[in-house]
């Protein structure tokens, strides 16, 4: 092996964060891969490369030169980090959503009221088991401090995640936290985020397609000093670049409507583990003995 040519990841948090850490500098191609291996860990141990090639929307060759930019010999090696954890990873979520799928393309169009709820809640329930086996607590942990020391909380989504960032803007006024909710509102986003300080701390919430507007303000508050706690789906997402920690979240999908349940719990619980932080600070005062 040449001195110049890149020792190979040993597991697949370093190949994940290898990708991260040198995203920007990767053709269009590569970077198609490396947002696919980061999304889609969990199949990539039984996937052939032609497979992940149609997936990725490039030739095999494309993937071969992928897994060598990293170190490896090839696709075979790299995809020997993945098939350790392949019980982990292949989710019942996904099994589950193969079959809701499959139930649909064979024209299933009997399904009661009954069969649809219990189809979500189903979906529900594996993706909530694919999140506890998933989370990143240190990332977690890092969110949970950040909101804990910061005077101000900003908090920042668009479409589907508004309801999201709405929850916790009715959950932080709670605390004696000063809580600034960017609604967007007549396209005024701009504005409102006007009185942003170095130092204050911003909750943003977007998954893919990820929402323009939520990056251009994630953007505007890291340059203004904020710092930054991403709430996505990829560590490879346009806001993570930004982020001081991120929290990834996998939202199951039924019927081709995507769950919000996975993103509710991680931002009920971090609002659970600040509450709990700030009641340990928490000194009744006594009154004084005559």
């Amino acid at each position: 092996m040449s001195p110049t040519t890149p020792t190979a990841p040993d597991s697949e948090e370093a190949l994940i964060a290898a990708i991260a850490a040198g995203y920007e500098g990767l053709s269009r191609q590569l970077k198609q891969i490396g947002t696919y291996v980061e999304q889609h860990r969990g199949q990539l141990g039984i996937q052939s490369i032609q497979q992940v090639a149609e997936q990725c929307e490039v030739q095999p060759s494309a993937v071969i030169r992928f897994a060598k930019h990293f170190g490896f010999t090839g696709f075979t090696e790299m995809q020997k980090l993945f098939r350790d954890g392949l019980a982990r990873h292949i989710s019942p979520s996904r099994d589950y959503q193969s079959r809701i799928r499959n139930a649909i393309e064979s024209g299933a169009k009997d399904l009661t009221g009954a069969d649809i709820v219990h189809a979500v809640i189903g979906g529900g329930i594996a993706g909530m088991e694919e999140l506890q086996s998933s989370l990143q607590e240190p990332s977690f942990e890092e969110a949970v401090d950040l909101l804990f020391h910061a005077d101000t909380v900003w908090l920042m989504a668009s479409r589907r995640s508004f309801a999201i960032s709405t929850y916790l803007a009715y959950a932080l006024q709670h605390t004696d936290k000063r809580v600034q909710h960017i609604t967007a509102l007549g396209n005024m986003q701009d504005g409102q985020l006007r009185g942003l300080r170095p130092g204050d701390v911003m909750v943003a919430i977007s998954f893919a397609p990820y929402a323009a507007e939520t990056e251009s303000i994630v953007a505007d508050a890291h340059a203004r000093g904020a710092r930054i706690i991403c709430i996505t789906d990829s560590s490879l997402s346009p806001m993570a670049r930004f982020a001081q920690t991120s929290i990834l979240v996998n939202e199951t999908s039924v019927f081709g409507f995507r769950a919000l349940t996975n993103t509710m719990a991680v931002v009920q619980s971090l609002f659970m583990a600040l509450a709990y932080r700030l009641e340990l600070q928490y000194e009744p005062t006594r009154p004084r003995a005559s």
